[in-house]
C-alpha cells in the first residue's frame, strides 16, 4: 500500500498531477454544499484542488468543482476563508496535542534557549508579536543557523512561520496571548509542522519545502 506522502491527484483547476499534501480535497456534503475535506477522509467522491487561496478561488469562479464532480454543487460564497479557517483549527489542534505531551516549548526566553542548543524544528511567532520582540528571538535563530552552517552541518535549517495570532494560540494552547513557541526535533512534532507548513502554503503559495515562512493573516 501506497504510503500517503507517496500517493498523487489531478487538481480539478489546472489539471497537474501533485502529491496528495500539496492539494486539498473537497466533498459534497448531504445538504450538497461542497466543504474542504483537509484530511482527505470523508466518505464520497472528491474533488482535488492545488493547496492555495488563490487556486481556489479560482476554481470556484471557474466552476471547476461541479465540473470534476459531474453533478449539481452548491459553493459556498466564502468557500476560500472557510478553507483557511478549516486548516488553522488542524494547526491548533496539533499544537494543543504537542503541549499536551510536553513537545511545545513556550516564552521567548525558553525558545531562544532552545534555538541556542540546535533543539528546534520549527519556531512559531504571533502575528502580532511586537517588532522588537520578535527581532530578538529571530537573531537567535540567524545565530544558531550561522553556527551549524560554521560546523558544517547541513539540514539544520529552522521552520519559521508567523500564521496565527497571539490570541488563537494562547486560546489552543490554554495560556494567555503566546507571542513565541517553538517545536523540538523529532517525530512528535512532525504533524504539527506539516500542518504549518499545509496553512502556510494555502495563505502565500510557499511550497512544502520552504524553509522559512513569514506570514500576516
Amino acid at each position: 500500500m501506497a504510503r500517503p506522502e507517496d500517493r498523487t491527484r489531478e487538481c480539478c483547476l489546472t489539471r497537474e498531477v501533485r502529491p496528495t499534501d500539496e492539494l486539498i480535497r473537497f466533498v459534497v456534503g448531504p445538504d450538497d454544499v461542497l466543504v474542504p475535506d483537509i484530511d482527505a477522509k470523508a466518505e464520497g467522491r472528491g474533488a482535488w484542488v492545488t493547496g492555495t487561496a488563490e487556486a481556489v478561488a479560482q476554481a470556484v469562479k471557474r466552476k471547476a468543482f461541479a465540473k470534476s464532480l459531474k453533478e449539481p454543487v452548491t459553493v459556498p460564497e466564502d468557500l476560500v476563508e472557510l478553507t483557511r479557517l478549516r486548516l488553522e483549527q488542524r494547526l491548533l489542534g496539533a499544537l494543543g496535542m504537542a503541549r499536551k505531551a510536553g513537545w511545545l516549548i513556550t516564552g521567548s526566553t525558553r525558545v531562544k534557549e532552545a534555538l541556542g542548543r540546535g533543539e528546534v524544528a520549527a519556531l512559531l511567532t504571533a502575528t502580532d508579536a511586537a517588532e522588537d520582540g520578535r527581532n530578538k528571538v529571530l537573531s537567535s535563530l540567524r545565530g544558531h543557523e550561522r553556527a551549524a552552517e560554521e560546523a558544517g552541518l547541513t539540514g539544520e535549517k529552522v521552520a519559521h512561520f508567523e500564521l496565527l495570532s497571539s490570541e488563537q494560540m494562547g486560546l489552543a494552547l490554554g495560556i494567555e496571548n503566546v507571542i513565541h513557541a517553538a517545536l523540538p526535533k523529532g517525530k512528535a512534532a512532525q504533524t504539527a509542522v506539516k500542518r504549518a507548513q499545509r496553512l502556510a502554503r494555502y495563505v502565500a503559495g510557499f511550497g512544502a519545502t520552504e524553509e522559512k515562512t513569514r506570514v500576516h493573516g
